[in-house]
């Protein structure tokens, strides 16, 4: 049995749902509120089912390639640590994802699913937080579960999206995100600490 609020707390840093609100306000400016909501709706899916293929293929993929778990387990880590630093340190999440909307082709696809929810920092997680040595079939669907819910976090976000902004600004959103990255390199060293005991067989 896995701790279900650890690892929705976990999922809830990595893919940042707070984040992903000024990114959906950039790229839906010019859409009306039915659009809003297809747009929402199908770049939550999109990127559910990027991270659903990490989860089932991610592992089966680095075994075919001959690299070790605990290998990935650390440079998984130490790029989420990265990840996590540019959130605290450099322009939040949302600033960098709002440039890509302005400058970009705005879709539901790009930046919005990919990389704003479903970023290399999410993919990494679906990846480590489902390893097969560590974790049991249940362990792993109930790990998908909680990032999935809050997939369905994000989507909520989204559908609020207008009003959430008017409550918290871009500012507000910009503090959360640095909380987050904060929360998020604590579990990337807790991964890397994790590999090496795993790798070393300490």
């Amino acid at each position: 049995m896995i701790d279900f609020v650890a690892t929705f707390i976990f999922f809830f840093a990595v893919i940042d749902p707070i984040g992903s609100v000024p990114v959906f306000i950039a790229v839906t400016s010019q859409y009306d509120d039915k659009a809003k909501r297809i747009i929402a709706v199908k770049a939550t899916l999109v990127a559910a089912l990027i991270l659903l293929f990490f989860v089932v293929a991610g592992e089966v993929i680095l075994t075919s390639m001959a690299i070790p778990l605990s290998a990935f387990q650390i440079a998984g880590g130490i790029v989420l640590f990265l990840f996590a630093l540019s959130m605290i340190f450099g322009e939040s999440k949302p600033e960098q994802e709002v440039k890509l909307a302005e400058s970009g082709n705005e879709t539901a696809i790009f930046p919005l699913a990919v990389p704003s929810i479903a970023g290399p920092g999410a993919m990494l997680a679906a990846v480590l937080m489902t390893e097969n040595a560590r974790y049991s079939l249940i362990e792993q669907a109930q790990t998908a579960g909680m990032m999935l819910l809050v997939l369905v976090v994000v989507l909520v976000l989204l559908l609020a999206a207008s009003w959430i902004n008017r409550l918290i600004g871009s500012s507000g959103a910009s503090i959360v995100s640095r909380i987050m990255g904060l929360i998020l390199a604590s579990v990337a060293t807790a991964n890397v600490l994790a590999g090496i005991t795993e790798y070393f067989s300490l």
